[in-house]
């Protein structure tokens, strides 16, 4: 399986992929909404996949059995000065959930840099291990280019995951009061919070 050619794709995001929100709780505290741009120019079966857990609507896992949503996921890894960690709806601690294709899908491509702060990139065990879980970078991470697929960035509600950094957290970078995807969706052209 060899990849595609590196496409001409631009680093800076056109913005005219879809876009999606997370709400975030901690505790019963309301956080405030995170708006991410997907860039569906550069990875659409990736984009796709994360539009999808944010929407809900593709049913129950082929190997998890469980909804395939992020509603009610929660931010399972906070380290400061790195990256937030989440996606994992099934076993909720960063080692379950799957994509919407069933199971794991392979790397589409890693024509997007970890550029700067707020870059939406898939988590992975390794090559082409790719479910439902994500990462936002907290800086520019360089030596994560060629090894995770960058896919998106946040373009909307970015001292939330600011906020979201300095929570109290354990040894293993698990928050201590957990942190959740209270609500999540797609924002569509016209919706309040679309435009930036």
């Amino acid at each position: 399986h060899h990849h595609q050619r590196a496409m001409m794709v631009p680093q800076e995001d056109p913005l005219t992929g879809p876009r999606v929100f997370l709400d975030l709780k901690w505790g019963n505290r309301r956080m405030g909404r995170v708006v991410i741009s997907l860039r569906k120019d550069a990875c659409p079966k990736t984009v796709e996949n994360f539009r999808a857990l944010c929407v809900g609507d593709k049913g129950r896992g082929k190997t998890t059995g469980m909804p395939l949503q992020y509603k009610g996921c929660p931010i399972h890894r906070v380290v400061p000065g790195f990256c937030i960690q989440g996606g994992d709806f099934s076993k909720k601690d960063g080692t379950g959930g799957e994509s919407i294709y069933g199971g794991k899908f392979d790397d589409e491509n890693f024509n997007l840099m970890h550029l700067g702060a707020g870059i939406l990139s898939m988590a992975n065990a390794g090559p082409n291990t790719n479910g439902s879980q994500f990462f936002l970078t907290l800086k520019a991470t360089p030596f994560l280019n060629g090894k995770h697929t960058v896919f998106g960035k946040v373009v909307s509600g970015m001292e939330v995951v600011r906020e979201l950094e300095g929570v109290p957290r354990s040894a293993r970078d698990a928050p201590d009061t957990p942190i959740t995807i209270d609500d999540c969706g797609e924002l569509k052209k016209g919706d309040p919070g679309y435009d930036i």
